[in-house]
């Protein structure tokens, strides 16, 4: 059962896991966690922030609380994509496609990957642009099917789905925090230089 369902309804098999946890040889190898968990994790702890829905009114009500929250309505708002300006036309949105005076960037993904808590972009969702070039906020629609183990899963599925014309500037975001105390550097040359993003996950359930 997705953690997100577990989030809303307590499995009954909870009590049992809980058991068999608990009489595991502290000897054993530790038990990799499901992906959804392992990227609920990581992603929170990039400063992330992720609003579940089971179904699409859900979604258009996370998307309202985000409105309400940043006082986000008739502003103008960064999106390229078609479909999420149709979904979203009843806020009274002025979508463009420039940085300047835009509220935030309303976008998809690629892929979320669960092993750093990353979410995975590519020219279909930011054309060429760098991540310093769109705005500081980002609002992402992604689903649950889109949650892969790891980023060279994501850029196996990305190639896969391309039938040939592979998209360019991927990239992927995972500093979300609005202030950043680094304890050490990362070497993440897919990160290098990126600069932070708020950034909301409207996460559908599609499994």
């Amino acid at each position: 059962m997705s953690i997100f369902k577990k989030i809303f309804k307590k499995s009954p098999d909870s009590d049992d896991n809980s058991r068999k946890n608990a009489d595991r040889s502290k000897y054993m190898p530790e038990e990799k966690l499901p992906l959804d968990e392992q990227f609920i994790h990581n992603f929170t702890q990039h400063g992330g922030r992720f609003l579940y829905a089971i179904d699409e009114n859900e979604v258009q009500q996370h998307f309202e609380d985000i409105l309400v929250e940043h006082d986000y309505f008739e502003t103008d708002v960064y999106c390229y994509d078609h479909p999420l300006k149709n979904r979203f036309s009843d806020f009274n949105l002025k979508f463009n496609q420039s940085k300047i005076n835009s509220s935030f960037f309303l976008t998809t993904c690629e892929y979320i990957i669960a092993d750093n808590g990353a979410i995975l972009f590519s020219s279909n969702q930011i054309k060429e642009k760098k991540p310093k070039e769109l705005p500081d906020t980002f609002v992402v629609l992604a689903s649950t099917s889109q949650i892969v183990d790891s980023i060279g899963e994501g850029l196996r599925g990305i190639k896969f789905n391309s039938k040939g014309s592979i998209p360019t500037n991927i990239t992927t975001l995972k500093n979300f925090q609005e202030i950043v105390v680094k304890q050490e550097k990362e070497k993440d040359f897919m990160n290098y230089g990126i600069p932070n993003k708020r950034l909301y996950l409207l996460l559908l359930e599609d499994l």
